[in-house]
Protein backbone atom coordinates (compact mmCIF):
# COMPACT_ATOMS: atom_id res chain seq x y z
CA UNK A 1 0.00 0.00 0.00
CA UNK A 2 1.04 3.58 -0.56
CA UNK A 3 1.38 5.90 2.47
CA UNK A 4 -1.93 7.58 1.58
CA UNK A 5 -3.65 4.21 1.33
CA UNK A 6 -2.26 3.12 4.69
CA UNK A 7 -3.43 6.36 6.27
CA UNK A 8 -6.88 5.97 4.72
CA UNK A 9 -7.22 2.38 5.85
CA UNK A 10 -6.07 3.12 9.40
CA UNK A 11 -8.33 6.13 9.92
CA UNK A 12 -11.43 4.59 8.33
CA UNK A 13 -10.93 1.30 10.18
CA UNK A 14 -10.82 3.29 13.44
CA UNK A 15 -14.05 5.11 12.54
CA UNK A 16 -15.74 1.85 11.54
CA UNK A 17 -14.53 0.14 14.71
CA UNK A 18 -15.92 2.94 16.90
CA UNK A 19 -19.34 2.53 15.28
CA UNK A 20 -19.31 -1.22 15.79
CA UNK A 21 -18.30 -0.67 19.42
CA UNK A 22 -21.56 1.27 19.69
CA UNK A 23 -23.35 -2.01 19.19
CA UNK A 24 -20.93 -4.45 20.78
CA UNK A 25 -20.24 -2.58 24.04
CA UNK A 26 -23.82 -3.08 25.17
CA UNK A 27 -23.97 -6.80 24.42
CA UNK A 28 -22.33 -8.05 27.65
CA UNK A 29 -24.01 -5.54 30.00
CA UNK A 30 -27.36 -4.41 28.65
CA UNK A 31 -29.33 -7.52 29.63
CA UNK A 32 -28.17 -7.32 33.24
CA UNK A 33 -28.62 -3.53 33.41
CA UNK A 34 -32.17 -3.72 32.04
CA UNK A 35 -33.15 -5.92 34.98
CA UNK A 36 -32.57 -2.94 37.27
CA UNK A 37 -34.95 -0.62 35.37
CA UNK A 38 -38.53 -0.16 36.60
CA UNK A 39 -40.29 -1.22 33.39
CA UNK A 40 -38.18 -4.31 32.62
CA UNK A 41 -39.64 -7.21 30.65
CA UNK A 42 -37.93 -9.77 28.36
CA UNK A 43 -39.72 -8.26 25.35
CA UNK A 44 -38.59 -4.71 26.18
CA UNK A 45 -35.07 -6.02 26.72
CA UNK A 46 -35.19 -7.50 23.24
CA UNK A 47 -36.38 -4.18 21.82
CA UNK A 48 -33.56 -2.30 23.56
CA UNK A 49 -31.04 -4.84 22.29
CA UNK A 50 -32.36 -4.60 18.75
CA UNK A 51 -33.24 -0.88 18.45
CA UNK A 52 -29.73 0.03 17.32
CA UNK A 53 -29.95 -2.53 14.54
CA UNK A 54 -33.43 -1.41 13.45
CA UNK A 55 -32.53 2.22 12.70
CA UNK A 56 -29.24 1.11 11.19
CA UNK A 57 -31.17 -1.22 8.90
CA UNK A 58 -33.71 1.42 7.88
CA UNK A 59 -31.07 4.02 7.02
CA UNK A 60 -28.14 2.08 5.59
CA UNK A 61 -29.51 2.08 2.04
CA UNK A 62 -30.43 5.80 2.06
CA UNK A 63 -27.04 6.71 3.52
CA UNK A 64 -25.27 4.51 0.96
CA UNK A 65 -27.22 5.99 -1.96
CA UNK A 66 -26.80 9.56 -0.68
CA UNK A 67 -23.06 8.97 -0.33
CA UNK A 68 -22.97 7.99 -4.02
CA UNK A 69 -24.64 11.28 -4.84
CA UNK A 70 -23.50 13.86 -2.27
CA UNK A 71 -20.17 12.42 -1.15
CA UNK A 72 -19.00 10.03 1.54
CA UNK A 73 -17.61 12.47 4.10
CA UNK A 74 -20.74 14.62 4.53
CA UNK A 75 -22.86 11.53 5.18
CA UNK A 76 -20.32 10.03 7.57
CA UNK A 77 -20.25 13.31 9.53
CA UNK A 78 -24.05 13.35 9.85
CA UNK A 79 -24.02 9.75 11.00
CA UNK A 80 -21.43 10.40 13.69
CA UNK A 81 -23.51 13.33 14.95
CA UNK A 82 -26.53 11.02 15.33
CA UNK A 83 -24.28 8.62 17.22
CA UNK A 84 -23.25 11.45 19.56
CA UNK A 85 -26.84 12.59 20.20
CA UNK A 86 -27.97 9.04 20.97
CA UNK A 87 -25.07 8.64 23.38
CA UNK A 88 -26.16 11.75 25.28
CA UNK A 89 -29.71 10.37 25.49
CA UNK A 90 -28.37 7.08 26.80
CA UNK A 91 -26.48 8.80 29.58
CA UNK A 92 -29.80 9.97 31.05
CA UNK A 93 -32.07 7.01 30.17
CA UNK A 94 -33.76 5.67 33.31
CA UNK A 95 -36.31 3.29 31.75
CA UNK A 96 -36.04 0.48 29.23
CA UNK A 97 -38.15 2.49 26.77
CA UNK A 98 -35.77 5.46 26.97
CA UNK A 99 -32.83 3.11 26.67
CA UNK A 100 -34.33 1.68 23.47
CA UNK A 101 -34.88 5.22 22.16
CA UNK A 102 -31.26 6.17 22.84
CA UNK A 103 -30.03 3.05 21.05
CA UNK A 104 -32.31 3.80 18.13
CA UNK A 105 -30.94 7.34 17.76
CA UNK A 106 -27.39 6.01 17.97
CA UNK A 107 -28.16 3.58 15.19
CA UNK A 108 -29.65 6.30 13.00
CA UNK A 109 -26.10 7.28 12.12
CA UNK A 110 -25.94 4.48 9.56
CA UNK A 111 -22.49 5.09 8.06
CA UNK A 112 -21.12 1.57 7.70
CA UNK A 113 -21.78 1.45 3.96
CA UNK A 114 -20.45 4.96 3.42
CA UNK A 115 -17.23 4.21 5.31
CA UNK A 116 -16.66 0.97 3.42
CA UNK A 117 -17.38 2.66 0.08
CA UNK A 118 -14.97 5.50 0.88
CA UNK A 119 -12.30 2.95 1.72
CA UNK A 120 -12.87 1.32 -1.66
CA UNK A 121 -12.68 4.75 -3.34
CA UNK A 122 -9.32 5.49 -1.73
CA UNK A 123 -7.60 2.17 -2.45
CA UNK A 124 -6.43 0.51 -5.65
CA UNK A 125 -8.02 -2.71 -6.86
CA UNK A 126 -4.90 -4.78 -6.21
CA UNK A 127 -4.78 -3.85 -2.50
CA UNK A 128 -8.51 -3.56 -1.86
CA UNK A 129 -8.96 -7.07 -0.47
CA UNK A 130 -6.18 -6.39 2.01
CA UNK A 131 -7.79 -3.09 2.94
CA UNK A 132 -11.16 -4.74 3.46
CA UNK A 133 -9.47 -7.40 5.57
CA UNK A 134 -8.28 -4.62 7.88
CA UNK A 135 -11.91 -3.51 8.25
CA UNK A 136 -12.86 -7.10 9.00
CA UNK A 137 -10.13 -7.32 11.61
CA UNK A 138 -11.27 -4.03 13.15
CA UNK A 139 -14.78 -5.47 13.48
CA UNK A 140 -13.45 -8.58 15.15
CA UNK A 141 -11.24 -6.56 17.48
CA UNK A 142 -14.18 -4.28 18.33
CA UNK A 143 -16.21 -7.33 19.24
CA UNK A 144 -13.48 -8.75 21.43
CA UNK A 145 -12.53 -5.46 23.07
CA UNK A 146 -16.19 -4.80 23.86
CA UNK A 147 -16.69 -8.20 25.46
CA UNK A 148 -13.56 -7.79 27.58
CA UNK A 149 -13.83 -4.11 28.49
CA UNK A 150 -17.59 -3.63 28.88
CA UNK A 151 -18.00 -5.62 32.13
CA UNK A 152 -15.08 -3.74 33.71
CA UNK A 153 -16.45 -0.39 32.50
CA UNK A 154 -19.88 -1.33 33.83
CA UNK A 155 -18.39 -1.99 37.26
CA UNK A 156 -16.45 1.29 37.17
CA UNK A 157 -18.80 3.83 35.56
CA UNK A 158 -22.04 1.94 34.86
CA UNK A 159 -24.00 1.83 31.63
CA UNK A 160 -24.57 5.64 31.62
CA UNK A 161 -20.79 6.06 31.80
CA UNK A 162 -20.35 3.71 28.84
CA UNK A 163 -22.69 5.94 26.84
CA UNK A 164 -20.40 8.84 27.78
CA UNK A 165 -17.44 6.93 26.36
CA UNK A 166 -19.41 6.40 23.14
CA UNK A 167 -19.95 10.16 22.94
CA UNK A 168 -16.21 10.69 23.13
CA UNK A 169 -15.69 8.09 20.38
CA UNK A 170 -18.17 9.89 18.11
CA UNK A 171 -16.30 13.17 18.52
CA UNK A 172 -12.97 11.42 17.94
CA UNK A 173 -14.36 9.86 14.76
CA UNK A 174 -15.30 13.28 13.35
CA UNK A 175 -11.80 14.56 14.10
CA UNK A 176 -10.26 11.57 12.31
CA UNK A 177 -12.53 12.02 9.31
CA UNK A 178 -11.49 15.62 8.70
CA UNK A 179 -7.82 15.49 9.70
CA UNK A 180 -6.64 11.95 8.89
CA UNK A 181 -8.71 10.74 5.92
CA UNK A 182 -7.55 12.11 2.53
CA UNK A 183 -10.01 13.99 0.30
CA UNK A 184 -12.39 11.64 -1.46
CA UNK A 185 -12.00 11.31 -5.24
CA UNK A 186 -14.64 12.32 -7.73
CA UNK A 187 -16.93 9.48 -8.71
CA UNK A 188 -18.59 8.70 -11.98
CA UNK A 189 -21.59 6.48 -12.54
CA UNK A 190 -23.90 5.36 -9.79
CA UNK A 191 -26.94 6.98 -11.35
CA UNK A 192 -28.85 3.74 -11.69
CA UNK A 193 -28.67 2.96 -7.98
CA UNK A 194 -30.44 6.26 -7.26
CA UNK A 195 -33.47 4.96 -9.13
CA UNK A 196 -35.74 2.49 -7.36
CA UNK A 197 -35.50 0.05 -10.25
CA UNK A 198 -31.69 0.15 -10.09
CA UNK A 199 -31.70 -0.41 -6.35
CA UNK A 200 -34.10 -3.35 -6.66
CA UNK A 201 -31.81 -4.85 -9.29
CA UNK A 202 -28.92 -4.66 -6.81
CA UNK A 203 -31.08 -6.28 -4.11
CA UNK A 204 -32.14 -9.10 -6.46
CA UNK A 205 -28.71 -9.76 -7.96
CA UNK A 206 -28.21 -13.56 -7.57
CA UNK A 207 -24.57 -13.44 -6.52
CA UNK A 208 -25.33 -10.92 -3.79
CA UNK A 209 -28.49 -12.36 -2.23
CA UNK A 210 -26.70 -15.16 -0.30
CA UNK A 211 -24.38 -12.55 1.16
CA UNK A 212 -27.28 -10.40 2.33
CA UNK A 213 -29.01 -13.32 4.02
CA UNK A 214 -25.78 -14.59 5.55
CA UNK A 215 -24.99 -11.27 7.21
CA UNK A 216 -28.61 -11.03 8.42
CA UNK A 217 -28.47 -14.48 10.01
CA UNK A 218 -25.02 -14.02 11.52
CA UNK A 219 -25.92 -10.84 13.38
CA UNK A 220 -29.35 -12.11 14.42
CA UNK A 221 -27.64 -15.07 16.06
CA UNK A 222 -24.98 -12.90 17.68
CA UNK A 223 -27.46 -10.44 19.20
CA UNK A 224 -29.84 -13.12 20.45
CA UNK A 225 -26.96 -15.09 21.93
CA UNK A 226 -25.92 -12.21 24.14
CA UNK A 227 -29.39 -11.78 25.53
CA UNK A 228 -28.78 -15.10 27.28
CA UNK A 229 -25.01 -15.53 27.72
CA UNK A 230 -24.54 -12.86 30.44
CA UNK A 231 -27.42 -14.38 32.39
CA UNK A 232 -25.95 -17.88 32.00
CA UNK A 233 -22.60 -16.72 33.35
CA UNK A 234 -24.07 -14.87 36.32
CA UNK A 235 -27.14 -16.93 37.24
CA UNK A 236 -26.31 -20.48 36.14
CA UNK A 237 -22.54 -20.50 36.67
CA UNK A 238 -22.27 -18.00 39.53
CA UNK A 239 -19.71 -15.75 37.83
CA UNK A 240 -20.20 -12.10 38.91
CA UNK A 241 -20.70 -9.61 36.08
CA UNK A 242 -17.48 -7.74 36.83
CA UNK A 243 -15.55 -10.97 36.17
CA UNK A 244 -17.22 -11.78 32.83
CA UNK A 245 -14.36 -10.11 30.95
CA UNK A 246 -12.05 -12.91 32.08
CA UNK A 247 -14.35 -15.47 30.50
CA UNK A 248 -14.62 -13.52 27.24
CA UNK A 249 -10.87 -12.91 27.02
CA UNK A 250 -10.04 -16.55 27.59
CA UNK A 251 -12.66 -17.70 25.13
CA UNK A 252 -11.45 -15.30 22.44
CA UNK A 253 -7.80 -16.27 22.82
CA UNK A 254 -8.75 -19.92 22.55
CA UNK A 255 -10.97 -19.24 19.53
CA UNK A 256 -8.03 -17.84 17.54
CA UNK A 257 -6.84 -21.41 17.16
CA UNK A 258 -9.98 -22.03 15.10
CA UNK A 259 -10.29 -18.73 13.25
CA UNK A 260 -6.74 -18.54 11.88
CA UNK A 261 -6.77 -21.98 10.18
CA UNK A 262 -10.15 -21.16 8.61
CA UNK A 263 -8.76 -17.94 7.13
CA UNK A 264 -5.53 -19.55 5.91
CA UNK A 265 -7.30 -22.51 4.36
CA UNK A 266 -9.72 -20.16 2.56
CA UNK A 267 -6.81 -18.25 1.03
CA UNK A 268 -4.79 -21.32 0.02
CA UNK A 269 -7.41 -23.80 -1.21
CA UNK A 270 -10.07 -23.97 -3.88
CA UNK A 271 -12.66 -25.39 -1.49
CA UNK A 272 -13.71 -22.09 0.02
CA UNK A 273 -17.39 -22.80 -0.67
CA UNK A 274 -17.39 -26.04 1.31
CA UNK A 275 -15.42 -24.40 4.10
CA UNK A 276 -17.97 -21.61 4.28
CA UNK A 277 -20.85 -24.09 4.68
CA UNK A 278 -18.93 -25.95 7.38
CA UNK A 279 -18.37 -22.69 9.28
CA UNK A 280 -22.08 -21.85 9.13
CA UNK A 281 -23.02 -25.35 10.31
CA UNK A 282 -20.56 -25.08 13.19
CA UNK A 283 -22.34 -21.88 14.24
CA UNK A 284 -25.48 -23.98 14.62
CA UNK A 285 -23.57 -26.66 16.52
CA UNK A 286 -22.27 -24.10 19.02
CA UNK A 287 -25.80 -22.84 19.67
CA UNK A 288 -27.16 -26.36 20.00
CA UNK A 289 -24.48 -27.12 22.61
CA UNK A 290 -25.53 -24.08 24.62
CA UNK A 291 -29.19 -25.03 24.30
CA UNK A 292 -28.51 -28.61 25.37
CA UNK A 293 -26.39 -27.78 28.42
CA UNK A 294 -25.65 -24.31 29.81
CA UNK A 295 -25.36 -25.38 33.44
CA UNK A 296 -21.79 -26.73 33.28
CA UNK A 297 -18.84 -24.38 32.86
CA UNK A 298 -16.75 -26.44 30.46
CA UNK A 299 -19.66 -27.08 28.10
CA UNK A 300 -20.44 -23.36 27.98
CA UNK A 301 -16.78 -22.45 27.43
CA UNK A 302 -16.37 -25.00 24.64
CA UNK A 303 -19.53 -23.78 22.89
CA UNK A 304 -18.44 -20.14 23.18
CA UNK A 305 -14.96 -20.90 21.83
CA UNK A 306 -16.52 -22.62 18.82
CA UNK A 307 -18.99 -19.77 18.30
CA UNK A 308 -16.32 -17.04 18.44
CA UNK A 309 -14.02 -18.96 16.09
CA UNK A 310 -16.58 -19.22 13.31
CA UNK A 311 -18.21 -15.84 14.01
CA UNK A 312 -14.92 -13.96 13.56
CA UNK A 313 -14.18 -15.90 10.38
CA UNK A 314 -17.59 -15.25 8.87
CA UNK A 315 -17.64 -11.62 10.01
CA UNK A 316 -14.40 -10.95 8.13
CA UNK A 317 -15.14 -13.17 5.13
CA UNK A 318 -18.60 -11.94 4.17
CA UNK A 319 -17.84 -8.21 3.64
CA UNK A 320 -14.55 -8.92 1.86
CA UNK A 321 -16.38 -11.06 -0.69
CA UNK A 322 -19.25 -8.59 -1.02
CA UNK A 323 -16.89 -5.83 -2.12
CA UNK A 324 -15.54 -8.12 -4.85
CA UNK A 325 -19.04 -8.98 -6.09
CA UNK A 326 -20.73 -5.57 -5.87
CA UNK A 327 -20.91 -3.36 -9.01
CA UNK A 328 -18.15 -0.76 -8.81
CA UNK A 329 -20.25 2.22 -9.92
CA UNK A 330 -22.92 1.52 -7.31
CA UNK A 331 -20.74 0.16 -4.53
CA UNK A 332 -22.23 2.51 -1.93
CA UNK A 333 -25.77 1.34 -2.68
CA UNK A 334 -24.81 -2.35 -2.70
CA UNK A 335 -22.93 -2.00 0.56
CA UNK A 336 -25.94 -0.15 1.92
CA UNK A 337 -28.12 -3.20 1.23
CA UNK A 338 -25.48 -5.43 2.79
CA UNK A 339 -25.21 -3.28 5.92
CA UNK A 340 -29.00 -3.11 6.10
CA UNK A 341 -29.09 -6.89 6.18
CA UNK A 342 -26.50 -6.88 8.97
CA UNK A 343 -28.34 -4.49 11.23
CA UNK A 344 -31.78 -5.80 10.39
CA UNK A 345 -30.43 -9.11 11.60
CA UNK A 346 -29.30 -7.46 14.84
CA UNK A 347 -32.80 -6.03 15.33
CA UNK A 348 -34.47 -9.33 14.51
CA UNK A 349 -32.11 -11.18 16.83
CA UNK A 350 -32.90 -8.82 19.70
CA UNK A 351 -36.66 -9.08 19.25
CA UNK A 352 -36.57 -12.82 18.57
CA UNK A 353 -34.29 -13.41 21.54
CA UNK A 354 -36.52 -11.38 23.86
CA UNK A 355 -39.65 -13.26 22.78
CA UNK A 356 -37.97 -16.67 23.07
CA UNK A 357 -36.53 -15.76 26.46
CA UNK A 358 -39.94 -14.71 27.76
CA UNK A 359 -41.74 -17.81 26.47
CA UNK A 360 -39.20 -20.62 26.53
CA UNK A 361 -36.39 -19.41 28.79
CA UNK A 362 -32.68 -19.31 28.08
CA UNK A 363 -32.65 -22.67 26.29
CA UNK A 364 -35.27 -21.43 23.83
CA UNK A 365 -33.01 -18.57 22.75
CA UNK A 366 -30.09 -20.87 21.97
CA UNK A 367 -32.22 -23.44 20.15
CA UNK A 368 -33.83 -20.67 18.10
CA UNK A 369 -30.36 -19.50 17.06
CA UNK A 370 -29.38 -23.07 16.18
CA UNK A 371 -32.41 -23.46 13.89
CA UNK A 372 -31.57 -20.21 12.09
CA UNK A 373 -27.92 -21.25 11.62
CA UNK A 374 -28.83 -24.68 10.23
CA UNK A 375 -31.36 -23.09 7.86
CA UNK A 376 -28.59 -20.79 6.62
CA UNK A 377 -26.29 -23.78 6.13
CA UNK A 378 -28.95 -25.57 4.08
CA UNK A 379 -29.39 -22.48 1.91
CA UNK A 380 -25.63 -22.30 1.37
CA UNK A 381 -25.64 -25.95 0.24
CA UNK A 382 -27.95 -25.24 -2.70
CA UNK A 383 -26.37 -26.14 -6.08
CA UNK A 384 -26.80 -22.58 -7.30
CA UNK A 385 -24.47 -21.47 -4.51
CA UNK A 386 -21.84 -24.12 -5.10
CA UNK A 387 -19.32 -21.80 -6.72
CA UNK A 388 -16.79 -20.57 -4.17
CA UNK A 389 -17.17 -16.94 -5.18
CA UNK A 390 -20.88 -17.15 -4.34
CA UNK A 391 -21.12 -19.59 -1.46
CA UNK A 392 -18.19 -18.25 0.51
CA UNK A 393 -19.39 -14.78 -0.01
Amino acid sequence: MTPIERRSVGALAAIYASRMLGMFLMLPVLALYAHTLPDYSPELLGLAMGAYGLTQALLQIPFGRWSDRFGRKPLITIGLLFYAIGSVLGMFAHTTWLLALARGVQGAGAVSASVTALLADLTRTEVRTRAMAVIGISIGLSFVVALIVAPALDAAVGVPGIFGIMLAMAIFGIVLLFFAVPPEPERTGGAESRKLSGLLEIVRRPQLRPLYFGMFALHAIMTATFISVPQVLETNLGIPSEAHWKVYLGVFLASIAGTVPLVLKTERSGGAGVLFVVAVALTGVSQALLGFDHAHLWVVLAALVLFFAVFNYLEARLPALLTNSAPAADRGAALGVFATSQFLGAFFGGVMGGILLGRFGISGVFWGCAVLAFAWALLACRPALAAPEVVSG
